[in-house]
């Protein structure tokens, strides 16, 4: 009579103490893998928060996205700030409530690496002549256990990944909202002044054909106003079409739509351009800075960190990941009840170490991506730090020079007209000269906001950079080991 090979891989029977001490310590560790209270969101909060330097809130929660509604009607019901605009959005924002739901995953992930497998529970019955077989099997994975300790501190590594990819989403969802800002609201002003223009390009054209009518002017003159008049149309014409785009670039941004994004309401001009003793123009550790606290160079060196624990786990699964512990309990109605163990392990001969060369290779690669990481970092915040410099230059020369010297020949130009030394049209040619000085004024003042914007983002990071380990290679490198 032949018997099945029903097994116990961790030993459940109060017989065997040293089984079920292993099994005792087992569930020791895994009481420990429970699950974060606020689902693990929490330090993706407090890097955010920090980072922006002002509170922020990135609801999760159904009761947390309801009193976010509350707060974006709030925002809603005056002018837009900048610092609002990007409360709103990681207020509102759905594409990064999808991503919280990353670090929850993440989280569900952590606590299932740290908890025992399930167990296995089989049953047979077969039949020969008058005999008649029961075979009973409850298994449990002796592999798994004991490398149990090791496959919960990468599961914790990954969520720790998974929660600084997160918040570089959130700090690229702001940067890229403060960008939409300072664009939209230069937009307004722009419409704003190039309806102003065309306004006094139409009464000149109206007081030349007027004149023209009574042969004060000639064609030519009368030509001249028509053309400027048209002009000016067109350009007010591309400023709403700009103001538009840019509107919604933000609305989107904001997560808006319907009456939500009507009633969205911006300021008429740009912030001012900060004095110099309010700024920090000389910085030469900016780079020293960048490689500090950029969530990409922290993504980089905790991935090739990831990386060196899962090569001590594949070292390690690679002798025990296939130990089998059993317990055999066969019955028969024609001979006794059959107990006894077992014990199997089958050996490494043939994978030549394959699973270990592979994460090693994995290793070494993660550290020449974490190098590539902190040299892109150095270049990208030096590029970013020269053109902030160059662009509050430039709109403190438009501020500080050429805007008070164009007031001056606006002045002098308007004595000259009370004095009847210049006419009316002399006057109107002095002006539509200083419609492109008024104009470069605006873009260099929206230029150095997006200098600025662009050197926080260059302080803080990328998310998702190229010195991260996905999340798809870091889940397979333990699941490829495990084969072994």
């Amino acid at each position: 009579m032949s018997a099945g090979r029903p097994i116990l891989r961790a030993g459940m029977c109060p017989r065997h103490g040293a089984t079920s001490a292993a099994l005792a310590a087992a569930a020791l560790l895994s009481g420990c893998a429970a699950f974060s209270p606020d689902a693990g969101i929490g330090p993706v909060r407090q890097t955010v928060q920090q980072r922006l330097g002002q509170p922020v809130q990135l609801p999760h929660t159904d009761a947390e996205q309801a009193a976010a509604q509350q707060q974006a009607q709030a925002l809603l019901a005056q002018p837009l700030s900048a610092d609002d605009a990007v409360r709103l959005a990681l207020l509102n924002n759905r594409g990064l409530r999808a991503a919280l739901h990353d670090v929850a995953i993440a989280d569900a992930e952590r606590v299932a690496a740290g908890r025992l497998p399930n167990p296995g529970f089989s049953f047979g019955r077969t039949r020969r002549g008058d005999e008649r077989e029961i075979e009973r099997g409850l298994h449990f994975s002796l592999g798994r256990l004991i490398t149990l300790p090791l496959a919960s501190e990468a599961a914790t590594r990954r969520q720790a990944q998974a929660q600084a990819q997160v918040a570089g989403q959130a700090l690229q969802l702001a940067h890229d909202t403060r960008r939409a800002w300072v664009q939209a609201v230069a937009a307004e002003e722009a419409l704003h002044y190039s309806g102003q223009v065309l306004r006094a390009a139409q009464a000149s054209a109206e007081l030349a054909r007027r004149m023209a009518q009574v042969g004060n002017f000639n064609a030519l003159q009368q030509a001249r106003e028509q053309a400027f008049s048209a002009d000016a149309a067109l350009a007010a014409a591309r400023a709403q079409q700009a103001r538009l785009a840019a509107r919604e670039r933000l609305v989107r941004l904001l997560g808006l739509w319907g009456e939500p994004a009507a009633r969205l309401q911006l300021p008429t001009r740009l912030p001012p351009l900060p004095q110099a003793d309010a700024l920090q123009l000389e910085r030469p550790d900016i780079e020293q800075q960048a490689i500090a606290q950029r969530l990409d160079v922290q993504a980089a060196r905790a991935g090739a960190q990831q990386l060196a624990g899962s090569l001590g786990l594949g070292r390690a699964s690679r002798f025990v990941n296939l130990l089998e512990l059993g317990v055999v309990r066969n019955s028969s109605n024609e001979e006794p009840t059959e107990r006894g163990w077992e014990l199997s392990l089958e050996l490494p001969l043939f994978d030549g170490g394959a699973g270990v060369a592979r994460a090693e290779g994995l290793y070494g690669q993660a550290l020449h991506r974490a190098a590539e990481t902190a040299v892109n970092a150095r270049s990208e915040v030096r590029e970013a730090y020269g053109a902030w410099r160059s662009a509050y230059d430039i709109a403190r020369h438009q501020r500080d020079e050429v805007l008070p010297l164009q007031a001056r020949i606006a002045e002098q130009n308007l004595l000259r007209y009370n004095g009847m030394l210049i006419g009316v049209f002399e006057l109107l040619a002095d002006a539509r000269a200083q419609i492109g000085g008024v104009n470069t004024a605006i873009e260099s003042l929206r230029d150095f906001w997006l200098a600025q914007a662009d050197l926080d983002m260059a302080l803080i990071g990328k998310p998702a950079a190229g010195g991260a380990l996905p999340a798809s290679s870091a889940a397979a490198a333990p699941a490829a080991e495990a084969g072994h």
